[in-house]
């Protein structure tokens, strides 16, 4: 098979295309579709972005990028070993077992129970005593303590509840992007989770908003705005790859050695 860079260099020549207009179309800087023509992998930011680069460009020259791709990791990249490691299936989890269930009386029922039983015995003394007034004035105090009671439980619960909710959503931030063109992104949330598992997105592209207590993102250019919580964010031009980390406190630059990747 034909060396990568001597295919896309025959391809364009073909085409009879210069690599200025390569780069107006794909947004990927001159200086690396040369270096991908030329073999040089070490002027590229990584092998993640090599292939992302040798993607974009063999569909832009109508080629094979599969094929390519394919080639680039046989001579090229070393193998990874966690690719080499079973797949180990997810532990099951127990069943419960069957058997006949115990129903347990709910507290109002068993607050209930005890009323009556209270307003039996002062019946009673009532009746023996010959005061049936007194009694009659105790059986209306006993009966509207539960009512006060369950009011209180009640407050007590829903105050309980809206402090859940609130403590639920605390720290939490909403993230979207919108290409203005082709643009490398790798976005990851909370747990290591790959929101966007490094991939090239562009127009025509439908935002999707993602939620997470913190993300870490890494963009291939500059051709996106980005959504915090509904206000937008630019991304200043840059010849190397740029890296964020966003929370709720706002977005902070990455260091190049803090920048995640998704390969």
């Amino acid at each position: 098979m034909a060396e990568i860079g001597a295919t896309l260099r025959e391809a364009r020549m073909r085409a009879r295309v210069d690599v200025s207009e390569i780069e107006a179309q794909t947004k990927i800087r001159a200086k690396y579709l040369r270096a991908l023509e030329n073999e040089e992998w070490d002027l590229l930011p990584g092998p993640t972005f090599v292939r992302s680069f040798l993607r974009t460009y063999a569909q832009a020259l109508d080629l094979d990028d599969k094929s390519l791709v394919d080639e680039y990791r046989l001579l090229y990249e070393q193998p990874n070993e966690l690719e080499h490691q079973p797949v180990m299936s997810p532990p099951r989890r127990a069943q419960p077992r069957s058997g006949p269930s115990r129903v347990r009386p709910s507290r109002g029922y068993a607050i209930a129970v005890g009323v009556v039983g209270v307003l039996i015995v002062l019946l009673l003394v009532g009746l023996l005593s010959g005061k049936g007034g007194g009694s009659s004035s105790t059986r209306t105090s006993h009966s509207s303590a539960p009512e006060s009671h369950k009011r209180t439980r009640g407050a007590s619960s829903a105050t309980s509840s809206t402090g859940s909710r609130r403590a639920g959503t605390a720290g939490r931030v909403a993230l979207s992007l919108q290409p203005s063109g082709p643009v490398y992104v790798c976005l990851i949330g909370d747990n290591g989770r790959k929101a966007i598992p490094g991939v090239i997105i562009q127009p025509p592209y439908t935002p999707v908003t993602y939620h997470a207590t913190r993300f870490t993102i890494t963009l291939g250019n500059n051709a996106v705005t980005m959504y915090v919580d509904g206000k937008a964010m630019t991304v200043p031009p840059s010849s190397k790859p740029i890296g964020y980390s966003i929370t709720s406190g706002g977005r902070h630059t990455l260091a190049p050695g803090q920048l995640p990747t998704c390969g």
